[in-house]
């Protein structure tokens, strides 16, 4: 029941998602165009780590919509035109295969946090370092860590020489939040979910979820908080998980 009524909420909001998808790649693309340009040496030093996790949070925004692509929940009505978002969020974000990360993400849904989840550590290394090196690992291989630094490397330099945007403005506003972005994911995404399932959940998911207030769920990444509703309801967007998780809990 409670899927179905969910379920006929989405279709009842047909470009929702291509909003909230349009308005995160705006952002993205307006901040860093901004940032680039600015001289930091007239800022004051506190006003770097607002601007630094900012660029950070929408980053991660990015990924966040490629995930969403791969679920089919951009703009359901479409599935050419919402891959192909998905795909243009994962080149703004670090230039990421589309196809081989949609690969590895169902086969994560198929097998959450065990063995087979491409995402899961390798059942002996499960500290959170380790872990994350196995995680970046999954998706940045031999090849696509080569296809990273070909790409960064032309748009940096062609920032840098071509449009004489600073180094530090470069490594501070892209590099970096891209960086710490990855951290966030992990951490939120995929690290806390699923490192300790409580047994009284009931769960095949190997998911846990926070019970963070909404707007801390939502900073901290996207409401992938409630990470055992998205396990559980696929196909809804990240901004309804909320709503199923307090509908489950009432």
């Amino acid at each position: 029941m409670r899927k179905n009524c969910v379920l006929h909420d989405i279709k009842t909001e047909p470009m929702v998602g291509l909003i909230v998808a349009g308005i995160i790649m705006f952002v993205w693309s307006g901040s860093l165009t901004f940032l680039l340009f600015v001289d930091i040496a007239q800022w004051m030093p506190l006003c770097l780590l607002p601007a630094i996790l900012g660029r950070t949070f929408i980053q991660t925004g990015l990924f966040i919509v490629a995930h969403d692509a791969i679920h089919g929940v951009v703009l359901p009505s479409d599935r050419r035109l919402n891959d192909g978002i998905g795909q243009l969020a994962l080149m703004l974000y670090a230039f990421l295969p589309y196809k081989h990360l949609s690969l590895n993400h169902n086969l994560h849904h198929q097998n959450p946090g065990q063995v087979g989840d491409p995402d899961f550590h390798d059942g002996v290394h499960g500290d959170g370092i380790s872990w994350y090196l196995k995680f970046m690992k999954g998706y940045l291989d031999a090849k696509q860590r080569m296809v990273l630094l070909l790409w960064m490397s032309v748009v940096f330099y062609g920032f840098h020489l071509g449009l004489h945007v600073p180094t530090i403005n470069l490594f501070l506003f892209w590099i970096l939040p891209l960086i710490l972005s990855s951290m966030q994911l992990f951490l939120f995404g995929t690290y806390m979910p699923h490192r300790s399932p409580r047994p009284e959940n009931n769960t095949s998911h190997n998911a846990v979820s926070s019970n963070y207030p909404l707007i801390l769920s939502f900073l901290t990444c996207y409401h992938f908080g409630y990470h055992w509703e998205h396990h559980e309801y696929p196909f809804l967007p990240w901004y309804k998980l909320p709503s199923a998780y307090f509908t489950i809990k009432q």
